[in-house]
């Protein structure tokens, strides 16, 4: 007599499942216990204020009384960030369940507190993994938000108390693609490209943000005899709308915003439905003139964005350049 296999699948999945149970048990305890540490070492070295030097002197002796029994988990670095965890995180019943110790070393890595909140809110909602945090906190997902918003509207998305209206609001520019792995040439073929998005879906759906789902790949429109492809179709349920995807591995031009408004048309007069919000279109470009976006589309577009790849992570300088860049046109047109 053979054993059913739905039952033998069944408790796999029971053992499984109560494994990564008792796995995050135990990390959640773990937790509780760096935060009860940090309290302890804090309240302690408010007692002895009076002596400057007294918070390092505590930290030092601690670690020399710890670690030889219990491990460099108790060496004077992890002992000051238990400290600093308390100071960052002081309401014990507002942690997190959901986060592994390592979560919160990669937010305690975060000086500005709106940022942090940002990628607390972002995690908790998009359920992400702890490698999952760090790469979208080593891309800059924050600092790439605020250069096509401001921070309060980026704040007020991620914690629901805003519904995304435009496309704006949750496409990043650029658009940081190196999970590819692809090394830097002069060119690609777009089908190549785009080959890669496709293998790396997961990866690409993360990079795109909350909410976005895949739909197709290279869908065929057929207008009166003549053929045309997108290269890829998402849906994103926070805009209620599909977002097709133009892959550019040149300079963008104003036919390939001609282009793109072809197909955004299209979906919007023969894909939507009455429900649904209209369509967005997105070129993934190489390299980008703000100014002939800007003339090329509608002083009104809400449907088109431009946003440039990088197939590889951004330093923090760019970043900031990018971000002084924006505010001093913001300044100007003050």
């Amino acid at each position: 007599m053979k054993v059913k296999r739905s039952l033998i699948a069944e408790i796999k999945n029971m053992i499984l499942q109560s494994r990564e149970q008792a796995i995050r048990a135990v990390d959640n305890t773990r937790v509780l216990m760096y935060w009860n540490i940090g309290k302890r070492i804090f309240e302690e070295e408010q007692a002895g204020k009076e002596r400057a030097d007294y918070g390092s002197f505590l930290i030092r002796s601690l670690s020399e009384a710890l670690q030889p029994e219990f491990g460099s988990g108790f060496s004077v670095r992890q002992l000051e960030r238990y400290r600093q965890f308390f100071r960052t995180f002081p309401i014990a019943s507002a942690l997190r369940t959901q986060f592994s110790w390592t979560h919160y070393k990669l937010l305690l890595s975060i000086d500005n507190e709106a940022k942090r909140e940002y990628y607390i809110l972002e995690a908790v909602k998009s359920n992400w993994t702890a490698r999952q945090l760090e790469r979208q906190i080593n891309s800059q997902l924050y600092e790439r938000l605020l250069l096509s918003n401001d921070k309060e509207s980026v704040l007020a998305v991620a914690r629901g108390e805003k519904v995304p209206s435009n496309a704006t609001e949750i496409i990043k520019d650029p658009t940081v693609l190196e999970f590819l792995g692809l090394k830097q040439k002069p060119a690609y073929y777009e089908r190549d490209l785009e080959a890669e998005l496709i293998s790396h879906l997961n990866d690409f759906l993360l990079e795109l943000g909350h909410g976005f789902s895949f739909v197709a790949r290279q869908r065929r429109i057929h207008l009166d005899g003549d053929e045309f492809f997108v290269d890829l179709v998402c849906y994103n349920r926070l805009l209620q709308s599909f977002v097709l995807f133009e892959i550019k591995t040149h300079k963008l031009t104003h036919q390939d915003l001609g282009q793109l408004q072809m197909y955004v048309n299209y979906y919007d007069r023969f894909e939507k439905q009455e429900f649904e919000n209209p369509t967005i279109g997105v070129l993934l470009c190489a390299d980008k003139n703000d100014a002939v976006v800007k003339i090329s589309l509608p002083e009104n577009n809400r449907s088109i964005v431009a946003s440039k790849y990088q197939l590889y992570l951004p330093t923090e300088d760019q970043l900031l350049k990018e971000l002084k860049s924006e505010l001093d046109k913001l300044d100007d047109i003050n």
